[in-house]
């Protein structure tokens, strides 16, 4: 026959969760065996207790009262048969009550870098939304003031066990204690500003060492630097992925600098040296007579540092030589006069994969 939970607690359909709490205590107090020796007070306190299971369960509640079938989680022999075997437990042996304290969550955390900042390393603070101990509570859940007490109800050891007959006998099985939800004690009164959590929502300053030579989808991992878990436990660990900003002016292929150089014509036909400004200070390039566009120049070992291994990269520069849109008559007259001494090849077609484009491209990037 079925059972109907409500009327076993004594409550009505619409009863609060508090009021379904508050009768199955008092009812589990009555009828607990070590305490109630009359006949039949064993299988009322089963009642009782598989009722509050269903009841204090949000969603096996809704099943229930929906008409949804409860078989498996009653007392026929049947239920007691799938409850030993497959979660119930079994062998009267006590696991202990469970720890309110649990490990945080791991966390990823995106940040943007310069690439100046990766030539060498860089320490930043950081701000980190994350889970931190409750300062009120310290963790404990509780109010301040007062403490978790032991719970009546299991008696401090989390769980509550059964003798059931079933058609293979006498068998023990073992569920959490409904009371204490398994923890073995009962908060009576919350911490008001976790919500008994032990832990609340807040940003962290956090200062990192950030390596030299990191590259944007690298990630570094910070043990016990993630959110802090329920009850105020161990922190899960975090993750760093970079994603490295692009310069104005510089890129970066590999652990080498790239950047274009723009020579005026007599620049490149005399050679010159040249002081520019770099990501990390000033450069001395030295351009040889005779400079053709897609040369590069290289500035060694002022490239990023070596993420693994040792030294640095370098700086290449690719050479685009300019010719002026417009000239004086002087000047004209000036470029007249070289052309006569010259006598310059006519214009010819070469093959594209010749180009100059091309030949910068590959000659900088490696392509």
């Amino acid at each position: 026959m079925s059972v109907d939970h409500y009327q076993v607690l004594g409550v009505a359909r619409d009863a609060s969760a508090d009021q379904i709490k508050k009768a199955y205590r008092k009812l589990a107090r009555e009828m607990h065996p070590d305490v109630n020796k009359d006949d039949g007070a064993e299988e009322g306190f089963k009642q009782v207790t598989h009722a509050y299971d269903v009841l204090s369960d949000p969603e096996q509640r809704a099943q229930y009262d929906r008409g949804g079938n409860q078989n498996f989680g009653g007392f026929g022999p049947f239920g007691d048969i799938f409850e030993t075997f497959f979660g119930g437990g079994g062998g009267g042996q006590t696991r202990g009550p469970r720890s309110r304290q649990e490990r945080g969550q791991d966390a990823l955390l995106r940040v943007d870098v310069d690439l100046k900042d990766v030539i060498f390393g860089v320490k930043k603070t950081l701000d980190v939304d994350t889970a931190v101990v409750c300062e009120t509570c310290k963790g404990s859940c509780a109010a301040p003031g007062t403490s978790p007490r032991v719970c009546d109800i299991c008696g401090g050891s989390g769980s509550l066990q059964r003798t059931v007959r079933s058609v293979l006998g006498n068998m023990v099985t073992q569920s959490p204690c409904g009371s204490c939800r398994g923890f073995g004690e009962v908060i009576d009164s919350p911490c008001p500003t976790c919500a008994g959590q032990g832990r609340v929502r807040a940003t962290r300053s956090l200062s990192v060492d950030i390596p030299g030579g990191i590259e944007t989808g690298q990630r570094i991992h910070l043990p016990n630097q993630g959110e802090v878990g329920h009850g105020g436990g161990p922190a899960g660990d975090l993750y760093l992925e970079f994603t490295v900003r692009g310069d104005k002016i510089f890129s970066r292929s590999g652990d080498d600098i790239v950047a274009t150089l723009e020579l005026d014509m007599l620049d490149a036909i005399e050679g010159c040296e040249v002081t520019l400004a770099a990501l990390d200070g000033e450069i001395v390039v030295t351009v040889k007579p005779g400079a053709q566009s897609a040369d590069v120049i290289t500035v060694k070992n002022r490239g990023v540092i070596k993420l693994r291994g040792s030294g640095r990269g370098d700086v290449r520069l690719g050479v685009h030589v300019t010719t002026p849109a417009k000239l004086s008559g002087k000047e004209s007259e000036l470029v007249g006069k070289l052309r006569a001494l010259r006598k310059p090849a006519p214009p010819t077609l070469v093959g594209a994969q010749q180009g100059m484009f091309h030949k910068f491209r590959d000659r900088l990037f490696g392509g």
